[in-house]
């Protein structure tokens, strides 16, 4: 069974800790104290989207089989290499999705319907004919909007009678779209060849460098925008983050030039020194903002004009 574990990507599972952000934003945002966080649904939470992710992870490699084989390194995936059953395949898919679903219920109801959100997401992603993963810049659009009802879920551990603010889930989302079409401009530059890059990946065949960089850079432009005003409306502190959140977004951006860059398999980014001090020090920053008041940053959003004597 050691090779059906591999497909469901259980080493994968320190992504679900993208629902963090969503338990922290709702306990600022709510008032919720954190002594009455319950550790039940922070633990099930996290499990529940684990679950349901890894058995979206099972339909998408035995579904991107005929493909995987032109990647340069995907082609040693067992879906790709190793004699599998279709049948144990399915049989591992609802093991995964039902305990999910399962889990993700005794949180809370909120918590449920976004897990069953994220699962569909999955199907629609991975399965003909819908299969958005094939269509340019949808492909994108629909895996990061995962991040986006990551942080959803995040937020329903901590609420279940409640919802995220709009800018920060748009911005998350955009975020999201940001981190994936890096990835794609990493992928692309990595198989070095448009006609083998298309076999792998459909939606390659319409793809250029020069396209996917620039999404890139508009996913991040809507990003940093619906965050703004996120900070403007909710704690006008946190704009004094922005010029490391800035920076954090350019030094990514930086890594997809790197051949074999990082940027495209996510899950070791951790392992990137220099991107978890930006990401560190990005922390420190909107916790000092979270605790401390600065006035003088309201005149920012006064409409009364400065006026000098002269």
């Amino acid at each position: 069974m050691k090779k059906y574990l591999k497909i469901a990507r259980i080493d994968h599972w320190i992504k679900q800790l993208f629902i963090l952000p969503g338990v922290v934003l709702a306990l600022l945002i709510t008032g919720t104290a954190f002594t009455d966080l319950s550790i039940y649904n922070l633990i099930a939470g996290f499990l529940g989207t684990s679950f349901i992710a890894s058995a979206n992870y099972v339909i998408n490699e035995w579904l991107d089989a005929p493909y995987d084989k032109y990647h340069p390194t995907k082609k040693y995936r067992p879906v790709v290499t190793e004699n599998m059953s279709f049948k144990w395949v399915m049989v591992e898919y609802f093991i995964f999705a039902i305990v999910g679903l399962l889990i993700s219920y005794s949180v809370n109801k909120l918590f449920f319907i976004v897990a069953a959100v994220l699962l569909i997401m999955g199907f629609f992603y991975n399965v003909k004919p819908f299969r958005t993963k094939d269509i340019p810049f949808v492909d994108v659009l629909s895996e990061s909007v995962n991040n986006m009802l990551r942080l959803m879920m995040g937020w329903f551990i901590v609420s279940g009678n409640s919802i995220p603010p709009s800018s920060v889930l748009l911005g998350y989302w955009m975020a999201g779209a940001f981190l994936m079409a890096t990835k794609r401009f990493a992928e692309y530059r990595m198989i070095g060849d448009k006609s083998t890059a298309g076999l792998y990946r459909r939606s390659f065949r319409f793809y250029t460098e020069k396209s996917l960089l620039a999404s890139a850079l508009f996913y991040a432009l809507i990003s940093t925008f619906a965050l703004g005003v996120f900070m403007i409306k909710y704690r006008i502190e946190y704009l004094v983050a922005t010029p490391v959140m800035f920076l954090l977004f350019a030094y990514y951006l930086a890594m997809s030039l790197d051949n074999d860059s990082a940027v495209q398999k996510p899950e070791k980014l951790y392992k990137e020194k220099k991107l978890m001090i930006l990401v560190l020090i990005f922390v420190i920053v909107v916790l000092f903002c979270t605790v401390v008041d600065m006035n003088f940053l309201q005149e920012l959003t006064s409409n009364a004009l400065i006026t000098i004597e002269v």
